[in-house]
């Protein structure tokens, strides 16, 4: 007679910690699909292992399953820090550093494994919390190479270079990027005169928005948050994709780009290097520090852009290869 598999507790993310909420669905999906049983509560027994992806405040609940015996694993992307540098509210920069606070004392009192996104996450979290005996993997962010493809239908860019940014949120003080992205934009057609349209991808501000418009000197395409079924077409229109996050743990943007076949450039800071050799993209010096938010080397930038467009093609390939 065979034994039935193990069911798994997936305790919910606390908000605001990161994106990682689809991360989670999708992992859910998964053991469905190869008959793992899937419970969201802790208080829903029996289960053979808990992962925390990120963190939670159900500390009580942890602290349970452990004094039970049961295994608990964490997930970790990087830490919240641009809220440090005075780029946040009172209430944003008490909620940040409380986050903070969560993912490292479950981190160090109650995760039993720690499944970390990125060498870049592993080293930032033992340099800011210590280092820990805990076993530890590395392990990157996937995407299904089914749905992310360099074959379907895309989006129709009326310029001949569309310069794609792809982030979940560019308010609270990551409308940074979106900065650089106007910079390196404005770089590539005024200096290089590279006829290009900016298509930007995530939640931004009204106000920001219509600042951007009335200084833009090329066009901007504002999709606002998307399902995310119409990432792929989107990404398959854009002939470079711009990784505008600083210091990104594993940027889910970053995979799904290149699975559609798009070569990524961006500033060789995070978990960047890592994810993108020479085959799939170029990446460029920031130039100054990333942690104190420098001013980067947009030029440098710039010509990483345009070292793309002459080697599209193997690029395309390189980045599906590399997804």
């Amino acid at each position: 007679m065979s034994q039935s598999k193990p069911r798994f507790c997936l305790v919910p993310q606390l908000k605001g910690l990161g994106g990682m909420v689809s991360f989670q669905a999708r992992l859910a999906a998964g053991l469905k699909q190869r008959g793992y049983a899937v419970t969201y509560s802790l208080d829903d027994p029996p289960y053979a292992a808990v992962l925390v992806v990120g963190g939670t405040r159900q500390l009580a609940g942890l602290w349970r399953a452990k004094r039970a015996g049961i295994p608990i694993v964490q997930r970790l992307d990087g830490r919240n820090w641009m809220h440090r540098l005075g780029r946040s509210s009172v209430r944003h920069y008490l909620r940040a550093e409380y986050g903070n606070w969560l993912l490292a004392y479950i981190r160090r009192h109650l995760a039993d494994r720690i499944v970390y996104q990125s060498q870049f996450s592993r080293e930032w979290w033992e340099r800011a919390a210590g280092p820990t005996l805990k076993p530890y993997r590395v392990v990157y962010n996937g995407v299904d190479l089914q749905q992310f493809h360099p074959s379907g239908p895309a989006e129709p860019a009326e310029a001949p270079y569309r310069l794609l940014l792809v982030e979940g949120n560019l308010r609270g003080g990551y409308e940074l990027g979106l900065e650089h992205a106007l910079a390196l934009a404005e770089q590539l057609t005024e200096t290089h005169r590279l006829p290009l349209e900016l298509a930007v991808v995530g939640r931004v501000d009204d106000n920001l928005r219509l600042s951007v418009n009335a200084r833009a000197r090329f066009p901007v395409v504002w999709y606002g948050q998307v399902p995310a079924e119409r990432i792929p077409e989107i990404d398959r229109s854009a002939f470079v994709l711009f990784s505008a996050d600083l210091n990104p743990a594993c940027p889910n943007a970053v995979i799904e780009a290149m699975a559609c076949g798009v070569p990524v450039v961006g500033y060789a800071t995070g978990a960047l290097p890592e994810l993108v050799p020479e085959t799939a993209g170029r990446l460029s010096p920031y130039g100054g520090d990333p942690w104190n938010l420098d001013p980067p080397d947009v030029p440098g930038l710039a010509q990483a852009v345009l070292d793309v467009i002459p080697r599209r093609v193997s690029l395309q390939a390189g980045a599906r290869q590399q997804a």
